[in-house]
This record gives C-alpha cells, sequence and structure tokens, in this order.
C-alpha cells in the first residue's frame, strides 16, 4: 500500500493525542473515584476532540481525493460535486 498524506493529518494526530490524554484522565477519574457529573464532562471532551478529528479527515480527503477521482468536469457536474462537498459538512 502506498503512503497517504494530506496537509492536515498532522493537526489530526494533534487532536486525537489531545483526545487521547483525555480518555487517560477519564479512566483515572473513574478509577478515583470522581463524581459522574466531572467524568461526562471530560467524556464530551473526548467525544468532540475525536468528533472533530473525525469531520476534518473526511473533509480533507472529500476536497482533494475525489476531485482527483473525477477529474476535470464540466460546469453543471462541477456544481454538484462542489455541492456534495458543501453538504457533506453536516454530517
Amino acid at each position: 500500500m502506498t503512503e497517504h498524506r494530506h496537509a492536515t493529518h498532522p493537526e489530526i494526530v494533534k487532536r486525537l493525542r489531545r483526545a487521547e490524554g483525555h480518555l487517560k484522565s477519564v479512566i483515572a477519574m473513574i478509577e478515583g473515584g470522581r463524581p459522574c457529573l466531572d467524568i461526562a464532562q471530560q467524556l464530551q471532551a473526548v467525544e468532540k476532540a475525536i468528533t472533530n478529528a473525525k469531520r476534518t479527515l473526511i473533509q480533507d480527503h472529500l476536497d482533494h481525493c475525489l476531485d482527483d477521482a473525477v477529474g476535470p468536469l464540466g460546469g453543471a457536474q462541477r456544481r454538484m460535486i462542489d455541492e456534495f462537498k458543501a453538504i457533506a459538512k453536516y454530517l
């Protein structure tokens, strides 16, 4: 398999490492008997970090790989691809 990298990958790794750190602290909080509200707040932070990393990865893939796959397109077809990319941001 060939290496596949985009300019956003370092930022995605940074976000995932942040989520990893949050997750480790959540585990420690549970083991330490911290209140559920505190734990839930930290779990929300983990979830948000992972969601943002996933969203960035998917958007980057659509912005680069989809264009490479379909190649040059006419005006109407290009608008359809651009609309697909725009609506995918809401997933």
